[in-house]
């Protein structure tokens, strides 16, 4: 005699697909906001790629800080691959349906991006303690093992790990295929299980804390005892540590901002804010990191603005020698 699962609804229907109801009637604007998205593709294609040539091909630039930037920066290439093509696509549909398989798989490529995002701020903030707060051991504790390390550490275990919330999401039933957002994600898919998700959401819970608030106490550790450092030191120990540390500052704070509008989307009923906003809210997590990080880099880093500004005065000079 089969028992009967006690927490389990009685309208369970296999699903081979989901429908994104966040998606409303754009009318004659959808052609903008196409164009407008599609600009800004090209732009996290162009400035992604432009940093990580520049690292990659100047020998000066393969410091631990940099090869950090470089993973940064490819990361931001792949969350952006698998959104940015997908989101026009849809924009331009009148019907928003998305086989499951490439659901579950838009899952595991933005949520991992968002994870080794922020794995990859934590590495970039312990180089820097240790380059400020112990400069005479830099070499010894950021030698080439251990910087290689740390940068592969945030893309393997993310790649493990997903994999795991991918098999326990794509094995419950669900009781609905409606996932209010403009692309695929876990826990809305989650919610449509057709009987009690405790033990998932408690993974999920226990998951969340050491892929965001660990790394986030972490990071706040670190800067803290760089600020002390800076504090009782020299002025031009100050002024080192405020050109280095600021733009990895900046990133981390417009990364926890946008982390936590998705939580928040997630987590909470927000069906009394404006639609327009939610989904400005579920993309600034996915939008603004890949076109912010490569910005304020590219801009403060003098290093990498200088060989940027050198690179393109040479193409410019080469393209006009040849007209």
């Amino acid at each position: 005699m089969q028992v009967q699962n006690p927490f389990r609804r009685h309208n369970s229907t296999p699903v081979s697909s989901f429908v994104l109801t966040a998606y409303f009637n754009l009318g004659s604007l959808r052609w903008l906001f196409f164009w407008a998205l599609l600009l800004l593709y090209l732009l996290v294609i162009f400035s992604n790629v432009l940093l990580v040539c520049v690292i990659a091909l100047n020998r000066s630039l393969h410091e631990p800080m940099y090869m950090f930037l470089c993973s940064l920066f490819i990361n931001e290439l792949y969350g952006s691959a698998a959104l940015f093509p997908f989101l026009l696509v849809h924009i331009l549909r009148d019907v928003h349906i998305v086989p499951a398989a490439f659901c579950f798989f838009q899952v595991y490529a933005l949520q991992g991006y968002g994870i080794i995002e922020l794995l990859t701020l934590m590495g970039m903030s312990y180089d820097r303690f240790v380059a400020i707060c112990h400069p005479l051991h830099y070499r010894v504790r950021m030698s080439r093992n251990k910087s290689a390390a740390l940068i592969l550490f945030p893309w393997i275990i993310t790649l493990v790990g997903m994999g795991n919330t991918i098999i326990l999401s794509s094995s419950l039933e669900l009781c609905g295929n409606d996932i209010d957002k403009v692309y695929c994600d876990n826990y809305p898919i989650v919610k449509l299980a057709c009987y009690d998700t405790t033990i998932i959401n408690i993974y999920g819970i226990v998951g969340t804390f050491n892929i965001i608030v660990y790394p986030l106490i972490v990071i706040l550790y670190m800067y803290l005892r760089i600020l002390k450092v800076c504090w009782g030191g020299e002025r031009r120990t100050r002024q080192k540590a405020a050109n280095t540390c600021a733009p990895h500052l900046a990133s981390v704070l417009n990364f926890s901002v946008a982390g936590f509008f998705e939580i928040l989307q997630g987590r909470f009923d927000l069906s009394h804010v404006p639609k327009m906003l939610r989904v400005f809210l579920s993309l600034y997590f996915l939008l603004c990191p890949p076109l912010f990080n490569p910005l304020i880099y590219g801009l403060v880093l003098t290093n990498i603005r200088l060989v940027c500004r050198g690179l393109l005065l040479r193409v410019f000079r080469r393209g006009k020698s040849d007209s």
